[in-house]
């Protein structure tokens, strides 16, 4: 017998003698795939296994690797064997250790590249909760998104680095990076995310909609199935607001922030707006701090919906329509619409002369019920139009011809 097997045997023999039954059947379980080298099977049993709260110790889980999982570590599921090991890195409290550890693992699993991923996702993970190292992280998030993209198809290990590059871009500060990044993470791993941490992650995201650069397309979270879990919480408003945002509501905007200016003012208003100012400007200091930027976003979605619910010959919108529409000054009218066509939300041509902007395209989003409604409703017409026109060459053809 080998010094490794008589290792295992020992040890194996130790943790069978366990006074819980239960526990006890468990390793004698292990023990007879082991001996069968049935290497699929016990690599499956032990990712759930390695949970077991008898384990849940940094020496009970070193003991476990050094002594069993070390002997036939390099013949099992190379990202089978980094599951097993994300338990043990957990409880090994110096994380500068932890690190190590999974860096010497790299060789180990190095056939397998979503293992190698996984590893450094766990290594950023520690190097940004664990030991506050935003450049370690950066490093880690900024090698692994090419690769990830450029992947045939999305893997499990997809859903984990968006949850770290998100979790990276919110506590640098960096909006539009966290709402790309945690929209992506949704789509990968919504399923596998904690129902109690729901909430949480919807008023992030929301906020970061609301914030972000070049964040336009709202539609896409209000979408999702995440944000029902605001409903009921302190945080109903936020869904609110993201709707007044998403479909360039000025008048419902105004209303949240003439309230916020005037609290004592005789504005009619829902028990939930109060609540939606009292949390927003007095309790989110980000939003507080940016409403001068929030108001000039929402005058630029509420200029793409304004050129959306025209019909193609309908396009030429007057300035005053849009200072209407807007609520602002006249003389700032045209610098929106500048800053809209330099950002690329709506393309058209401006006639300073006669006052208006000729608009050919608004940027496509994600749509609601209602602009959908709005939509078919467009199609409907220019359908009826097409038919009219048809018919008329109909009733005209002899003249045409003839002449």
């Amino acid at each position: 017998m080998s010094n490794a097997q008589a290792t295992v045997t020992a040890y194996l023999a130790t943790q069978k003698k366990t006074t819980n039954k239960d526990l006890a059947a468990e390793w004698t379980l292990i023990e007879e795939l082991y001996n069968e080298k049935l290497w699929n099977e016990l690599t499956i049993k032990l990712v759930t296994f390695v949970r077991h709260e008898s384990l849940q110790d940094e020496t009970a889980l070193l003991q476990l690797y050094q002594n069993f999982l070390s002997t036939f570590e390099t013949k099992i599921n190379p990202y089978g064997l980094i599951q097993i090991l994300e338990v043990v890195v957990d409880n090994i409290s110096d994380k500068k250790e932890a690190i190590e550890f999974l860096e010497k693992m790299k060789d180990k699993v190095k056939i397998c590249d979503e293992a190698v991923w996984y590893l450094q996702v766990m290594q950023g993970n520690l190097y940004l909760s664990n030991l506050n190292d935003l450049n370690a992280t950066k490093k880690i998030i900024e090698e692994l998104r090419d690769v990830l993209e450029e992947a045939g198809n999305v893997t499990p290990v997809h859903g984990k680095y968006y949850m770290l590059a998100s979790q990276y871009y919110r506590r640098v500060g960096k909006h539009s990076d966290y709402y790309r990044c945690g929209l992506q993470f949704l789509g990968c791993s919504l399923d596998d995310f904690p129902r109690d941490q729901w909430a949480q992650q919807a008023f992030f995201l929301g906020l970061a909609a609301l914030l972000g650069d070049g964040v336009y397309n709202i539609g896409e979270l209000l979408a999702h199935p995440i944000l029902e879990s605001l409903k009921g919480t302190e945080n109903e408003w936020l869904v609110e607001l993201l709707k007044a945002f998403n479909t360039g509501d000025i008048n419902k905007y105004c209303t949240f922030t003439t309230y916020r200016m005037n609290p004592r003012s005789n504005i009619s208003i829902s028990p939930l707006r109060f609540n939606d100012m009292k949390k927003i400007w007095s309790g989110i200091p980000d939003l507080a701090a940016q409403e001068v930027k929030l108001r000039q976003k929402i005058s630029l979605l509420c200029l793409m919906e304004m050129t959306f619910k025209r019909s193609a010959i309908e396009r030429a919108i007057s300035f005053t329509d849009i200072a209407h529409e807007t609520k602002l000054p006249a003389k700032e009218v045209e610098l929106l619409i500048m800053k809209a066509l330099a950002l690329d939300l709506v393309r058209g041509e401006i006639d300073q002369v006669a006052g208006v902007v000729n608009m050919s395209w608004v940027q496509p989003r994600v749509l609601n019920r209602n602009q959908i409604a709005g939509m078919a409703s467009t199609l409907d017409t220019w359908m009826g139009a097409i038919t009219n026109m048809e018919k008329l060459m109909e009733n005209r053809a002899a003249e045409i011809l003839t002449n």
